[in-house]
């Protein structure tokens, strides 16, 4: 049995959680590769275990009446991960947004300690009993960190689609999509993302993907999927629509 370890080492003032894993058969696509599904889940995994080890669990945060949610992530791909890699996930966080907090990541093959894929990501800190957005500033439960860094990746800003799109597919919100907080999980977005490719973007290489979250999908909703393509930018824009609602809009970049 492979003994993956899990630890935090402060760096120039900053905090960080490590955590060693392995990519799986049944986490990769059709390449042999990483899937986008998985990726958004394996990071989403260790910035929670990030805040589980700190004495910041999902328990703790609903009986001080927070809910911390995922609001944007970009992701640079240096090379996906494989199938049977040995990988390392290297988060902190970083110095907040007035309304955001801000957490970096970096990928690395756990042997050579060739980085992988790297990215940044911003979540809201909401009141759970008001269902209303709150200042970072106010929330008590760690030291807010004041570092910033130079990341390898695109802006994890907000995202504009131009209206002329076309329709790609729908696709109704199941009971497996939904997670502990009663809405489709964050991660699934990835698969939403390459499902509605036409089959000639979908075995791209990657080099850049962007999302925003922008409205909550819960169980037996439908969402509209739209997208646009650019192959002289060499970039893929989809929205996901509730009516006249956002959902979702995420951007892809490819070589």
């Amino acid at each position: 049995m492979i003994n993956y370890r899990q630890w935090h080492e402060e760096e120039n003032g900053s905090v960080s959680f490590f955590s060693e894993g392995q990519v799986y058969f049944c986490q990769c696509d059709l390449n042999h590769k990483l899937s986008l599904f998985e990726l958004l889940r394996i990071v989403t995994d260790a910035a929670v275990e990030d805040f589980n080890q700190r004495n910041m669990s999902y328990n703790i945060l609903t009986q001080n009446n927070f809910g911390i949610l995922v609001s944007r992530q970009s992701f640079r791909f240096h090379q996906m991960p494989a199938g049977d890699q040995k990988i390392t996930i290297k988060t902190w966080e970083e110095k907040p947004e007035p309304l955001q907090f801000v957490r970096a990541y970096e990928i690395f093959d756990s042997q050579t300690k060739q980085p992988l894929v790297s990215g940044i990501s911003t979540w809201l800190l909401v009141d759970l009993n008001k269902r209303r957005i709150m200042r970072t500033r106010d929330f008590p439960l760690r030291k807010e960190p004041d570092i910033t860094t130079i990341h390898n990746c695109l802006d994890a800003g907000k995202i504009t689609i131009s209206s002329d799109t076309k329709i790609l597919g729908k696709r109704q919100i199941y009971f497996s999509d939904i997670d502990g907080n009663g809405h489709m999980n964050n991660a699934r977005y990835g698969s939403f993302v390459m499902d509605f490719l036409p089959s000639e973007y979908q075995n791209k290489s990657w080099s850049d993907f962007r999302i925003n979250y922008n409205k909550e999908a819960v169980l037996g909703e439908m969402i509209e999927l739209y997208g646009t393509f650019c192959d002289e930018s060499k970039k893929i824009s989809m929205i996901g629509k509730q009516g006249q609602n956002i959902c979702f809009e995420a951007e892809l970049f490819y070589y």
